[in-house]
């Protein structure tokens, strides 16, 4: 019996400031901050110019920008380890990133 795919790739999708301000809403796992979660998850979801408009919610919203991970770990660090992500790592360090 052949399984069917369950969702199909979005590529291009339209984002929307409704749609970067739903990931201010993001309910984490148990044990995750719910900052650090938001972050990582916009992060890993968006284009650099959408991830900007989603830092400058996050931010007027009082959140932290330098919440941890489990591992201890920033956002910002994650994103430095990653290639072509030098405008994340610039919008982040705009925000206050450490």
């Amino acid at each position: 019996m052949a399984l069917k795919k369950d969702k199909e790739k979005v590529l291009d999708e339209v984002w929307t400031q409704d749609r970067v301000r739903e990931f201010l809403v993001v309910e984490p796992a148990e044990n995750v901050e719910e900052d650090f979660h938001m972050l990582l998850k916009a992060y890993q979801s968006m284009r650099a110019d959408n991830f900007a408009d989603f830092i400058g919610y996050f931010s007027k919203q009082g959140r932290d920008v330098n919440s941890k991970g489990p591992d201890g770990e920033t956002v910002l660090s994650i994103v430095k380890e990653h290639r072509n992500s030098e405008e994340f790592v610039e919008i982040l360090l705009k925000a206050g990133a450490e």
